[in-house]
């Protein structure tokens, strides 16, 4: 039991480090990546392409679901 304890917390150490780690890395490159951009993008005046055809889709999918 004692070279399973610790290698178990070893173990527990290790995964929790890397676990929170590598997923908060994840979500700071989504964020930096698109939610900014995204942001920047619904701020500029006037509004880009790719934005107004983002948003048409948006409200397209919101008014199928409020239709049902």
């Amino acid at each position: 039991m004692e070279v399973f304890g610790m290698a178990g917390l070893f173990g527990l150490i290790l995964g929790f480090m890397f676990g929170v780690g590598c997923a908060f890395a994840v979500l700071y490159t989504i964020y930096m990546g698109g939610y900014r951009k995204g942001i920047e993008e619904g701020l500029k005046e006037p509004k880009p392409d790719r934005y107004l055809r983002a948003l048409d889709t948006v409200r397209g999918k919101v008014q199928e679901k409020t239709a049902r």
